[in-house]
């Protein structure tokens, strides 16, 4: 009898672990790295300094270009977005065949919460996992659940919330959070 009980609270406390209901995080999209709200590219135009330089991806999606003005940037790769730079000089007849290419020189940063010895925000780097981002974060604490986070990413402007394991990719903007152990 005392045995049946033990198992019984065992999976009680199993079941009332934190986060266990959240669903799985879906998978991150395979593909080329959108851009977003706060990114910083370097837009390099060979033979113009004026269309040279970084540039910061602002809250409307837009990044601010001399000559040019306004061009849209969130949700387009960087080859993508170099393109657009391309045509958009082609059309406003300022170049007839300009050489433009764009790369990220800062994502949008992450954010760690819960039981890390240093919760905060922090540079995200490609190929961090839910344990990459907890040792950024200063390592797990004694009472951290160390086999699954839950993370909050924004995906088609909707913040989405699940699951994931030590080994789960990471994107720029999620939030992730380290749950307390209850015993």
């Amino acid at each position: 009898m005392r045995s049946l009980t033990c198992l019984l609270l065992c999976l009680a406390a199993v079941a009332c672990a934190p986060g266990r209901g959240l669903p799985d995080l879906p998978a991150a999209a395979p593909g080329a790295y959108r851009l977003g709200t706060g990114d910083v590219v370097r837009l390099i135009t060979v033979g113009d300094d004026t269309l040279t330089g970084e540039f910061r991806v602002n809250d409307s999606g837009m990044i601010a270009l001399p000559l040019l003005g306004g061009v849209h940037a969130a949700g387009r790769t960087p080859d993508g977005l170099a393109h657009q730079v391309s045509d958009a000089l082609v059309k406003g007849n300022l170049y007839t065949a300009p050489s433009v290419s764009v790369e990220v020189t800062a994502y949008r940063p992450i954010f760690v919460l819960g039981e890390v010895s240093k919760p905060g925000q922090y540079p995200y780097q490609p190929g961090m996992t839910v344990v990459t981002a907890a040792a950024v974060a200063g390592g797990f604490t004694y009472r951290a659940v160390v086999d699954y986070a839950s993370v909050v990413r924004t995906q088609d402007n909707d913040a989405i919330e699940g699951k994931a394991s030590r080994q789960s990719f990471i994107q720029p903007g999620d939030v992730i959070t380290i749950f307390e152990r209850r015993f």
